[in-house]
């Protein structure tokens, strides 16, 4: 069995989702590389379509994603990662998940509190 990376250039959308709770906490893409790191070190390691280059989650904050399943949709062209989140939060702006806003009454409203403060973290990087 292979992923087809060839429909999306290279890449297919990984979604994340907490082993425990089943929140999906972020939307990710992985090229064929970053698959492969990904199942080698047990980390979830994506591709940054803006910086063009590999990085692994928590490479900076520390807050890693430990890989417990992986499945494949029926098109082996997306993937559903189940991880185990190390730390306070995943997202980069301080929340547990990327999902933190909902739209209610035609506009996005932040619907839960930060989990971290991001620029203690990132220091302005994020």
């Amino acid at each position: 069995m292979d992923l087809d990376f060839d429909k999306l250039g290279g890449l297919v959308p990984a979604v994340i989702q907490d082993h425990a709770t089943g929140r999906v906490l972020m939307v990710g893409f992985m090229n064929r590389e970053a698959f492969l790191r990904t199942v080698e070190s047990g980390y979830a390691t994506f591709y940054s379509r803006s910086r063009q280059k590999l990085w692994m989650k928590g490479e900076t904050s520390g807050h890693r994603l430990v890989v417990k399943e992986i499945a494949t949709d029926c098109d082996q062209d997306a993937l559903l990662i189940r991880v185990e989140a190390l730390g306070p939060g995943v997202c980069h702006n301080g929340y547990r998940s990327c999902f933190y806003r909902s739209y209610q009454q035609g506009e996005w409203v932040v619907s839960e509190s930060r989990s971290y403060d991001p620029e203690n973290v990132y220091g302005g990087r994020a």
